[in-house]
């Protein structure tokens, strides 16, 4: 009886005491005592993550209710000189492209002036059972066309400075068979968001890039997000690190980035993919049935064990983006609307993608133990 009456009065005592402190803190106080629990563990964490998976340089960013913003820039933008990385670089920013190709599909689809069930050879002429395929079965990355990419990206190294035309690599896609019937499976592949380039261009009657610039870059405000053509990298930018087709580490920064066009040729910055994330992940330029459509969610092993994919949109147990990978460069935009958190992760490397996955791993234990980053996909 001693023992429990001893151990109740301490608890009692120990509740007093834990009440008081807390109430000497103000919100304010208690906000950034998290913030500053969050900064250090993640100040600690990714140099060690980076270096595991041989990254030279990353830029991230976390904004989250109640926390003040996290912006930080590790390692070096350039290895050749060291030169620091730094938070307001142009970084090329990959598949996060198909994301401002498929909302101005979207928007058109909006407008009326085209439907997602429309079949593809209603605007595109020569596709594999094009009188089948749907506007809306591409954007959904369940067409079953070969991906031009799985042949493209094999001679990067030894062309960097290709220029390559939407039309020669929907034909190297053409040449191979259909992998399975349209509708049926998922299937990643650069040869459907390359198509939707070209039905956004002749719906619109303008050149993508405009169309993107027009409807959407200048209504977002996105001043450091372009389009550029081939070799064209804005200033400042980082280098970025490849591996060529012999297994070595290269400088792959002015590397040609047509071969991704519609599908993968923007570049950005940290401040703009940060904008562009949470508005995309709410819908902000789509009506609330257009992002209905587009958020009709089904499996998509090979984007994460659990991953589910949209309309050129993902959602990683509830984290919703669209992760970006070419040349020298990776991406990572994600907005979680269960707490109201946006993260970007950008680096200037894609040499190590499982070692690129278990930094995101890493970061999102941190900043959302609730939400773990999905393991890589098994397939």
């Amino acid at each position: 009886m001693w023992r429990k009456s001893a151990v109740g009065v301490a608890a009692i005592v120990m509740t007093a005491l834990v009440g008081c402190a807390q109430s000497t803190l103000s919100p304010v106080d208690r906000d950034g005592r998290r913030s500053a629990d969050r900064d250090a563990q993640l100040t600690a964490a990714i140099p060690e993550l980076m270096r595991q998976a041989s990254i030279p340089g990353a830029i991230v960013g976390v904004w989250q209710e109640a926390k003040a913003p996290y912006v930080r820039a590790f390692g070096v933008q350039d290895t050749s000189t060291g030169q620091p990385m730094a938070t307001d670089l142009h970084m090329r920013i990959g598949s996060l492209t198909k994301t401002f190709t498929v909302t101005a599909l979207l928007q058109l689809a909006q407008q009326g002036k085209l439907g997602l069930d429309d079949p593809i050879d209603r605007y595109v002429p020569g596709v594999p059972s094009g009188d089948v395929i749907t506007l809306r079965q591409l954007a959904a990355m369940r067409s079953g066309l070969f991906n031009y990419a799985d042949v493209t990206t094999a001679s990067l190294s030894s062309e960097p400075d290709r220029q390559w035309t939407p039309q020669e690599l929907l034909a190297v896609s053409f040449s191979r068979p259909l992998l399975f019937e349209p509708g049926t499976k998922f299937d990643y592949s650069n040869t459907n968001t390359v198509l939707l380039g070209l039905v956004v261009e002749k719906v619109s009657g303008q050149s993508l890039e405009a169309f993107i610039d027009q409807h959407i870059l200048k209504p977002e405000r996105l001043g450091s997000t372009a389009f550029p053509p081939g070799t064209d990298f804005p200033s400042p930018h980082s280098q970025g690190y490849a591996k060529a087709a012999d297994g070595a580490t290269v400088n792959a920064t002015n590397w040609n980035s047509s071969w991704g066009w519609a599908a993968g040729q923007m570049v950005s910055t940290l401040d703009d993919v940060r904008v562009w994330t949470q508005d995309l992940a709410t819908g902000k330029l789509l009506t609330p049935e257009m992002l209905q459509q587009r958020d009709q969610f089904l499996p998509a092993p090979e984007e994460g064990q659990g991953a589910q994919y949209g309309l050129a949109i993902e959602n990683q147990n509830g984290w919703i983006g669209h992760n970006g990978n070419i040349s020298g460069f990776m991406t990572y935009p994600y907005y979680l609307p269960d707490e109201q958190t946006t993260m970007v992760v950008m680096l200037n490397s894609n040499v190590d993608v499982p070692g690129s996955w278990a930094l995101m791993e890493g970061i999102v234990k941190i900043i959302s133990p609730g939400h773990p980053w999905p393991k890589l996909p098994t397939e």
